[in-house]
């Protein structure tokens, strides 16, 4: 069954880019730290053209060597005061927001794992590792281009103002209105240069996605000779990205290059207004260097924001989609009162009249579902492929809620359980088991501290067959899995999904036919631990090969979105008219 495309809900408490940008905040003391480096990067290097103009004017005057060369180094002292303090403040605003945005980080995994399929069914792993990442480390960039080259370089341009207007008014006077003028014009730049850049981002974590899906699959597209028509996917999904990269930097360029040339001209215009000041001797030669020289200061910082802008257009990108992935909410509502799920022992299942639909299109997917399963029973669900039984498993594990009626379990509605207890007191085991590059103690108890201590993790190996396999690894339960580390072979990696399952000892399992990609050897061996599993527990089984149904109690033949025949396991195969039996004829199974 495919998954749903419905969309997320979305309340009113949707986040803002100011709650994005709250993950961000510095604490009092490493933001006083930061003020004050700041303050000193700004104010050491408008000192140092006073410096300049004494020592040129004090030359032309005749002052002593001696006189000279301590303004002299006077002035490299300001000068290497002002790098050590820029220095300064870009590894503390480094290390701010790096730990701004890990907190962005973390609060984003945490997030979307809590979303639901309906969710995930709509994002390919590609596409949510660029949101989680690729676009918190452009958030996190730009917090320290803000604090460099916006927060610095403003202080310093109204430091250079106010300084040159104390100086030269008409000068002043004219650098003010010029840069205004080009304030503006940047402003006005900027409405086109930001959704270029959320476009590059998009079509970044399109390609992202696209790879992803292409290496997942990779053995099947070598084995059926589709490599030709996988990248010429990938060659159109970079062409996309490319031509809106191309359009982003096309832009960024254009406005860089118009300020270069516009502050030429300004230079040029100041200069010749210091050299008319000079010839009517109201300006010193040394004011006229001091003038020239905050010109330039005055260039400077708006050549960086040019050149940071860039970042920053990234940055407004990648905090919309990141307030857009916040602001998703769980298709499952959360129970007001929720209701935990009997502690211990096997658990009762039923489906009372159970509908269900995906809400994009409102086709029914199952209809009139009514089945009762007592504790201790092993249902088996049969049919062809895409008739629902993947549906109703969903449905036991409630990772979708049914349209209509209701999903029980050891007597309480899914709806009003206790999530916690759902997944407690619930297990699954797929055919694709999910192990992760980590310790074997990790892979069992999936990273949760304190679930059992060792000694139940060995008891639980050995009960599956896996005591000879953990002996034989070098560190034990501490034998790093996955990657460059210990290989685990199918049948094994199947093993220790029954063993996860038997750890935190459910009441009710679901099983999708864990061993129907397994040699008979090894099949074999996970038969029997399906029996010790399903021992003293409720089953649910997904029959794709129907000689596994050898064990079920009762089985319901699914068709349609309905259940079509139910009835007692030995009843159905004894009958020749029951639809059962006429499946185990056709797959040449024994009944």
């Amino acid at each position: 069954m495919r998954p749903s495309t419905r969309p997320a809900r979305r309340d009113a408490g949707n986040p803002t880019s100011a709650t994005v940008l709250g993950c961000l905040r510095p604490g009092p003391r490493a933001t006083a730290a930061l003020a004050a480096a700041v303050t000193a990067a700004t104010a050491l290097p408008l000192a140092a053209p006073q410096l300049t103009r004494r020592f040129v004017d004090d030359a032309i005057g005749g002052a002593s060597t001696r006189h000279l060369v301590f303004v002299a180094v006077g002035y490299l002292a300001l000068t290497v005061a002002g790098q050590g303090a820029r220095t300064l403040t870009a590894w503390l605003a480094s290390r701010l927001a790096w730990d701004g945005t890990n907190r962005l980080r973390e609060r984003l995994a945490e997030h979307a794992l809590g979303l639901d399929l309906g969710s995930h069914g709509r994002r390919t792993p590609g596409e949510l590792i660029e949101r989680v990442d690729g676009d918190v480390v452009a958030i996190a960039e730009f917090v320290v281009a803000f604090l460099l080259d916006v927060v610095a370089g403003a202080l310093l341009l109204a430091g250079v103002l106010v300084v040159m207007l104390a100086v030269e008014p008409r000068v002043g006077a004219l650098l003010l209105a010029y840069c205004a003028a080009i304030g503006l014009a940047m402003a006005q730049a900027q409405r086109l240069a930001v959704p270029a850049a959320a476009r590059s981002r998009a079509k970044y974590a399109a390609l992202f996605g696209d790879i992803e899906e292409r290496l997942a699959g990779l053995e099947d597209i070598r084995a059926n000779g589709a490599g030709e028509h996988a990248v010429r996917r990938v060659h159109r999904a970079s062409g996309r990205m490319y031509r809106a990269e191309f359009r982003s930097e096309r832009i960024g360029s254009g406005l860089l290059a118009g300020t270069s040339v516009a502050f030429a001209a300004g230079t040029a215009l100041v200069l010749a207004l210091a050299a008319w000041a000079r010839q009517s001797g109201t300006l010193t030669v040394g004011t006229a260097v001091l003038l020239f020289q905050y010109t330039q200061m005055v260039r400077t910082p708006f050549e960086r924001l040019i050149d940071q802008l860039r970042q920053y257009q990234a940055a407004l990108a990648g905090v919309a989609r990141v307030r857009d992935l916040l602001s998703e909410r769980r298709t499952l509502p959360e129970p007001a009162d929720p209701r935990p799920l009997p502690a211990s022992g096997p658990l009762d299942l039923r489906f009372d009249r159970v509908d269900f639909a995906y809400a994009d299109d409102g086709v029914p997917v199952l209809s009139g579902i009514d089945l009762t399963l007592a504790p201790g029973e092993t249902l088996g669900l049969v049919g062809r492929t895409g008739s629902g039984k993947t549906t109703i498993a969903r449905l036991v594990l409630r990772l979708y809620d049914p349209t209509g009626g209701a999903v029980r379990v050891g007597g309480v509605d899914l709806r009003t359980a206790d999530p916690d207890s759902v997944r407690r007191r619930i297990g699954v085991v797929t055919q694709d088991v999910q192990l992760f590059t980590a310790t074997v103690r990790d892979n069992l108890t999936l990273f949760r501290p304190g679930l059992a201590d060792d000694r139940r993790l060995r008891a639980i190996l050995a009960e599956v067959g896996l005591g000879a396999w953990l002996a034989a690894l070098p560190d034990g339960l501490d034998t790093e899995l996955g990657g460059d580390a210990v290989g685990v072979s199918a049948g094994e990696a199947q093993l220790l999904a029954f063993a996860r399952t038997l750890l935190t000892d459910p009441g009710l399992v679901v099983l999708d036919e864990a061993s129907s990609r397994l040699d008979p050897a090894t099949e074999r061996r996970i038969e029997e631990v399906v029996d010790r599993l399903l021992a003293d527990r409720t089953g649910v089984l997904i029959a794709h090969r129907l000689s596994s149904l050898a064990r079920v109690d009762v089985v319901a033949v699914v068709d349609g979105g309905r259940i079509v025949e139910f009835g007692r396991r030995e009843e159905l195969a004894a009958d020749p008219r029951s639809r059962f039996a006429r499946l185990l004829s056709a797959a040449g199974v024994a009944r």
